[in-house]
């Protein structure tokens, strides 16, 4: 490989790093959003934290 392929692939495992950690980042954030699970009672409420965790699921098995 010569030197710019190997720059170019550098700077994308940085971006795909990045992209990662601010995903979990965002997840994180999201989680402290809605209320815990242990005083659901509400069915928009189940309904809010089963949106939260499928898009959750979704985001993390995304391939950049």
């Amino acid at each position: 490989m010569n030197l710019e392929m190997l720059s170019s692939a550098a700077n994308r495992e940085d971006f795909s790093e990045y992209v990662a950690h601010l995903q979990l980042h965002m997840a994180l954030q999201a989680r402290n959003l809605v209320p815990t699970l242990t005083k659901t009672v509400d069915s928009r409420e189940q309904l809010l934290h089963q949106t939260q965790a499928d898009f959750e699921k979704q985001i993390s098995r995304q391939k950049l």
